[in-house]
Parts: C-alpha cells; sequence; structure tokens
C-alpha cells in the first residue's frame, strides 16, 4: 500500500468530480477523476486504485458496470457507489455483487472521508491476508520438498542448498542415480523467490536429439515433420521460476551449444524460427556422471561445464549416510500409509538390521521401492525381514577367484575375478574400487548387478 492511498472518482457531474478531487487530496489521498462511466472503464485498464468511488446513476456505462469492471481488474479493489435515495435499491444489488459499502448523497464530507478511510484499511488487510496465507503454503511445500536426513555429509550439502536458494545463481547437482537431485532441485525452488513461478523438469537422456531440442526450445509450425503448430520450448514455459536439466552428460555436444547460448544470452531460438524468446528462468541442472571425465573423453563442453557449475553441490549416496537410512524409512512408510489410508507400518528389527547392511546401489528410490513391497506384503502393522526384497535379505558372497577357474577363461570372467579382488581389497568400499578400477561408480553397480543373478553364464 503506498504512503497515498489512490482513489478514482467516476460522475457524470464535474462540480461534483472536482469537489471531491480537492477533499480526498486536501485529506492525503491521490485522488483521480473520471468524468462519465466510459472515462472510467477507461482509467480502469491504465490505473489500479486502492479504492473506486462511483456515482450508480449515469447514462450509458452506470455504476454497476464500473463495479464490475473494478473487480474484474483487481478483485481487492474496494468499491464505494454514490446513490441518491431514487436509486437505493440498485445500491443494494450492488452491494451484493462485491461493492464494499454505499453512501447517500447528499453526504457529509467527514461521512465520505470515515468510507475512504475504512476502504483502505480493509483492502490492505485482505493483501496481508493473501499474501499470509501465500507464505504459510510456500512454506508447507518447502517443507514437503525438504529432503530428510541428519548426517554430517547431508547436512552440510543441505546447508549450501539453503545458501544458495535466495539467489539466481546456477546449480550443478552431482550425485549417483536415486540420492534424490530432483527432490533437492525442488527444494531449492520452493526455498526461492522463485517459489511462486513454475518448477519445470526435463531428463535429457530420455529423449532422441531431435525431440529433446524441441522440447528445450520450441519450434515454429512446419519446421519439421510433425510440426503442425507452434510450440513454446520448456524454458519458456519455466519464466519466471526454475527449470531443473536432469541427465545433463546425456545431450549431445550440438545440444550443449544452445543451452549454453541460453545461459549466456537469456534467449531461446525455437527449432525452425527467426525470432528469440526472451527467458527469465534459474536453471539448475544434475548428472550422476563425473563431468570432469567426461569433459577429457570429449563428450561435454568445458565452456558449458564452467557456466553451469556456478553452485555444486554433491548428494552423498545413502551408504555413506547409513544413520539416515532409519529416518528414511520411518517417512517412506508414514507416506505409504497416508496415501493408502492405512495404518502406518513400522520394521521389526530384524528388518531394521537388514536394510542398514544392504549397500543401497540405487539409493534412496530404492530404500523407498523396497519399503513398498515390504509394506504391501505384511500381514499386520509390523513389517518383517521375510516382506523385503531376497536383494537385501539374501546377499551371497562372492569369490575374489573360483577354486576351479575355466582352462581358457573368458575375458568377461577375468574382468569378474579383478574386479571382485579389487573390491575385496578396499574393504567392500564401491567408491573407492571404482576409483582404483578406473571407471564410474554407476558402472561398477551395473556388472555387481550382473555377477549376482543366480544363473550367470560363468557358472554354466
Amino acid at each position: 500500500m503506498t504512503a497515498h492511498p489512490s482513489v478514482l472518482v467516476v460522475d457524470d457531474e464535474s462540480g461534483i468530480l472536482d469537489t471531491l478531487r480537492i477533499l480526498l487530496k486536501n485529506e492525503g489521498f491521490d485522488a483521480h477523476i473520471a468524468q462519465g462511466g466510459k472515462a472510467g472503464l477507461h482509467a480502469l485498464q491504465s490505473m489500479r486504485p486502492d479504492v473506486v468511488l462511483t456515482d450508480v446513476r449515469m447514462p450509458g456505462v452506470t455504476g454497476l458496470d464500473i463495479l464490475r469492471a473494478a473487480r474484474d481488474a483487481d478483485a481487492d479493489a474496494p468499491v464505494i457507489l454514490m446513490t441518491a435515495q431514487a436509486s437505493l435499491e440498485s445500491a443494494i444489488e450492488a452491494l451484493n455483487q462485491g461493492a464494499f459499502r454505499y453512501i447517500l448523497k447528499p453526504f457529509k464530507n467527514e461521512d465520505l472521508l470515515a468510507l475512504c478511510r475504512l476502504a483502505v484499511e480493509s483492502r490492505q488487510l485482505r493483501v496481508e491476508n493473501k499474501h499470509l496465507k501465500k507464505e504459510i503454503r510456500r512454506l508447507d511445500r518447502m517443507e514437503q520438498a525438504k529432503p530428510l536426513g541428519r548426517s554430517r555429509v547431508f547436512r552440510e550439502a543441505m546447508e549450501l542448498a539453503k545458501q544458495v536458494a535466495p539467489t539466481d545463481s546456477t546449480v550443478l547437482i552431482q550425485g549417483e542415480s536415486g540420492t534424490g537431485k530432483e527432490v533437492l532441485a525442488r527444494f531449492i525452488h520452493e526455498s526461492s523467490q522463485r517459489a511462486d513461478g513454475p518448477f519445470v523438469s526435463i531428463n535429457c537422456g530420455a529423449l532422441p536429439e531431435t525431440l529433446l531440442e524441441s522440447e528445450l526450445f520450441g519450434h515454429v509450425k512446419g519446421s519439421f515433420t510433425g510440426a503442425v503448430r507452434d510450440k513454446q520450448g520448456l524454458f519458456a514455459a519455466a519464466q519466471g521460476g526454475t527449470f531443473f536439466l536432469d541427465e545433463i552428460a546425456e545431450m549431445s555436444p550440438a545440444t550443449q551449444v544452445k543451452v549454453l547460448r541460453v545461459l549466456q544470452e537469456r534467449e531461446v531460438l525455437p527449432v525452425g524460427g527467426t525470432e528469440v524468446v526472451l527467458v527469465d528462468t534459474r536453471v539448475i541442472a544434475a548428472t550422476n556422471k563425473n563431468l570432469d571425465d567426461e569433459m577429457r573423453r570429449g563428450t561435454f563442453r568445458s565452456d558449458l561445464y564452467y557456466r553451469l557449475n556456478v553452485i555444486a553441490l554433491h548428494l552423498p549416496p545413502l551408504r555413506d549416510r547409513r544413520e539416515d537410512i532409519p529416518l528414511l524409512a520411518e517417512a517412506f512408510l508414514r507416506r505409504i500409509g497416508e496415501r493408502r489410508g492405512e495404518p502406518v507400518g513400522r520394521l521389526s528389527g530384524d528388518a531394521l538390521d537388514a536394510i542398514l547392511a544392504y549397500d543401497w546401489p540405487g539409493n534412496v528410490r530404492e530404500l523407498e521401492n523396497a519399503l513398498e513391497h515390504a509394506y504391501t506384503l505384511a500381514r499386520d502393522e509390523e513389517i518383517g525381514v521375510d516382506g523385503l526384497p531376497e536383494r537385501i535379505t539374501q546377499r551371497k558372497a562372492q569369490p575374489l577367484v573360483a577354486d576351479r577357474p575355466p582352462q581358457n577363461p573368458s575375458l568377461e570372467v577375468i574382468e569378474r575375478a579383478y574386479i571382485m579382488w579389487v573390491l575385496g581389497a578396499e574393504g567392500g568400499n564401491k567408491t573407492r574400487a571404482a576409483e582404483v578400477l578406473g571407471i564410474d561408480p554407476s558402472t561398477l553397480y551395473r556388472k555387481l548387478a550382473r555377477y549376482e543373478q543366480p544363473a550367470d553364464r560363468e557358472s554354466a
């Protein structure tokens, strides 16, 4: 609300307009006048007054028309009607349509000023109430989006996320698949000044290059086969909000160049288009790959990396924050029960020991899925170890080298033996083993998962 609240006065009599303009101005109001209903409608197109004061009976456009136009333009705008005794019925009808008050002509100046002050206070209270409700909803969304954890490595990541959230800095989140990178990105969005704007996300590895470009930048009609109409891109759709680019390393070099241009110039050129579209969106990118390795291989552009890596966040894998597992398990079971309208499940001691002992190569996502599996199979509120997937409860030790290796071992057999030997030498720590082997941890997890199949090729 401004220091001098604005009032738009609409009447078809110039004498009344001049009198009210002087009266209101002397009492600290910013008074604007419009002679006749048409002039009043025109004024409402160019200004948003704090209060509208209008006569009811005017030729052509009436006070009821002004009321409807003012309420359409600003639902919080209080409208005061000036009416003669003969049009009192119309004034009462206007109250039913949302008018703030009416005052009978002729009126005392003090009464009119009191009504205008009351209208300003009412508007201010309504605006503040809306703002408060909006802030409460934002805090609720932020709390719901907040990732869970109490471990030191997790708290360090969250503290940095909270610190950068209020800024517009580009953020790069790195972490293994399933660690909750999109959850963290959404938390940053909900904690930012852009929380009222859209949160738009895309998995860059889920679409072929041509379709990905159309989704990111949009296209114009006829730019390629099947482009039957103009399409807005997701950068533009995220206007005023946050755009989350998941698995950014899966982009082709050609698409990377175009994304770099968007980050540098803050504009998008739709596929097949000739006119750029200005964009105002914060970008958060994520990857489960080591981008330093990708740059050395030439698959990821260094200029895009440095543009994205303004603020770097690393989400640790679940095996490195085992103290968070009970907290996460409790939250997931509560969420599953609430979603199904059933009692909240709890883990037995043996089941909790089992999930604490498991390495969770699929991280938080795998934990949630495993608990939903166990919840579904549980016979009562306590979830026993027998309800957990077998991969968690029946993990078999793998020999480093078979007692009777094949006479002519295949390359895969040799690879497996070497990987298992390195893993044993590193005490089962898969992250360190992957570093020694010179491969990405996700690659190591895929290989280990294949080795653990009940009927692998080596046993044939």
